[in-house]
């Protein structure tokens, strides 16, 4: 088996019955914003399969909505295929949506998802006064945009958002 994708509530299950660990593949600006109670944090574009604790418990990987959370579980069964892991379906915001608690902490950053919804907003917005005020050729802007987001919502990658968590103050 690779890798299954499971429900929130199957993972608290596990939790409440120490039959499992959590890894959060999310950026460390998120982590510290809000996490799972006992998870280890180790970024999607950092982890490997020998990052993984060897350990008897189930392997939970989490997100914030699940995609990271699947590319992670790819990535480190594609390195070991002995390796077996869990996806949380819907990431930390199913975990939340279910009713269980997370730790909340301080952060002077906003969460990755609403710096790349401004960042494409504020182009979108710029790119259309643009193509009215100066020229239509700035049409090419919020178009290319769409693009984009057309492309994230189909494969759940976000270009924009993994250069963004390279930024400095996502560190």
């Amino acid at each position: 088996m690779k890798f299954q994708n499971i429900d929130a509530l199957q993972v608290k299950r596990w939790l409440d019955s120490e039959d499992a660990i959590l890894i959060d593949v999310r950026e460390p600006a998120e982590f510290s914003t809000n996490h799972i109670q006992g998870a280890t944090l180790l970024p999607l574009g950092k982890i490997t399969s020998s990052d993984l604790p060897q350990t008897e418990q189930k392997v939970v990987i989490y997100c914030q909505k699940g995609a990271r959370g699947n590319s992670a579980c790819v990535k480190v069964t594609d390195q070991d295929e002995s390796v077996t892991v869990y996806n949380l379906m819907g990431g930390i915001e199913a975990w939340q949506n279910a009713g269980f608690d997370t730790q909340i902490g301080e952060s002077s950053t906003l969460p990755l998802d609403r710096q790349v919804q401004l960042t494409i907003g504020g182009f979108v917005l710029l790119g259309s006064i643009a193509t009215f005020a100066i020229d239509s050729a700035f049409i090419v802007i919020p178009a290319l945009l769409g693009a984009g987001l057309l492309f994230s919502g189909a494969t759940g990658k976000c270009n924009l958002a993994m250069i963004m968590a390279k930024l400095p103050w996502n560190k």
